[in-house]
């Protein structure tokens, strides 16, 4: 998944905001917390993709070769898949589209109600 598909994927999710943050990195929120994250890679072009999780996906994606604790995040359940080809584009849509839930779902039920996430 390119950053570009990265983007627009997450940009589908409801009641999203994006920033460039943490040297060109693409951050995405929900709620003003963040959901996932793509990072440039040390060598151009190539892209880091990270994502809160489960605490069961948690234990299973770390135990999976080129997905490691996420830098930083790891204490709060994030995962950093370290290519682009550990994970399919649809598995890699659908765990971001899990992380969109759970951070959606620990927001207050006013802001869930205000961003249109709840009835």
């Amino acid at each position: 998944m390119t950053r570009d598909e990265f983007d627009s994927f997450c940009a589908q999710l409801p009641a999203t905001t994006h920033v460039v943050q943490w040297g060109n990195a693409s951050v995405w929120k929900v709620g003003g917390k963040i959901f996932a994250i793509c990072s440039a890679w040390a060598s151009e072009g190539e892209q880091r993709v990270g994502f809160k999780c489960s605490d069961l996906s948690y234990a299973l994606l770390t135990q999976q070769d080129g997905i490691v604790p996420a830098p930083y995040l790891a204490r709060a359940k994030w995962v950093q898949l370290e290519r682009p080809d550990v994970l399919s584009d649809g598995d890699v849509k659908a765990y971001i589209e899990t992380a969109h839930k759970i951070i959606a779902g620990k927001l207050t039920k006013k802001l869930q109600k205000e961003l249109g996430l709840a009835d």
